[in-house]
C-alpha cells in the first residue's frame, strides 16, 4: 500500500471516530441511566406496568399525597400488595394497593390480574 493511501485512509478513520465520539458519550450516559432504571425494578422482587399514565402515592388512598406520576407502560419495581381505598374507574374496581419503591399505586390502572399482574400470595 502506497503512503498516500494509507494516509488517506487513516483521516478517513480519524473522521469516522471523530464522528462517533459525541455518539458514543451520548449512548453511554443513555445507556448508563437506563441500566440504573433497570437495577431499581431488579431490587423489587416484581415489576408491574401500568396500563394508563398514573399517581404513586405516599399510601394506598387517594386521601395520601401524589409522589409522583408514572406514563403508561413503564415498568415500576414492586413489593407486595395491600388492601386499601376502593377505586373504581374504567370498568374495574377494587381496592388493592401495589407497595412500590417509591410509594403505592392501585391496581385498577396495572396491567394483570386483580393484584396488579402480582401473585395472591405477596400480600403485605
Amino acid at each position: 500500500m502506497s503512503t498516500r493511501i494509507f494516509a488517506r485512509a487513516a483521516l478517513v478513520g480519524a473522521g469516522a471516530l471523530a464522528l462517533l465520539g459525541p455518539l458514543t458519550a451520548g449512548t453511554a450516559s443513555a445507556s448508563a441511566a437506563g441500566e440504573q432504571g433497570g437495577a431499581r425494578i431488579m431490587a423489587a422482587p416484581y415489576a408491574v406496568v401500568p396500563y394508563e399514565t398514573v399517581n404513586v402515592r405516599y399510601g394506598p388512598g387517594t386521601s395520601y399525597g401524589i409522589l409522583a406520576t408514572v406514563p403508561a407502560g413503564q415498568p415500576l419495581g414492586a413489593y407486595c400488595w395491600t388492601r386499601g381505598e376502593r377505586i373504581t374507574d374504567n370498568g374495574y374496581s377494587n381496592d388493592v394497593w401495589v407497595k412500590l419503591l417509591e410509594g403505592y399505586v392501585s391496581a385498577v390502572y396495572l396491567k394483570g390480574n386483580e393484584y396488579g399482574d402480582l401473585p395472591a400470595s405477596a400480600r403485605c
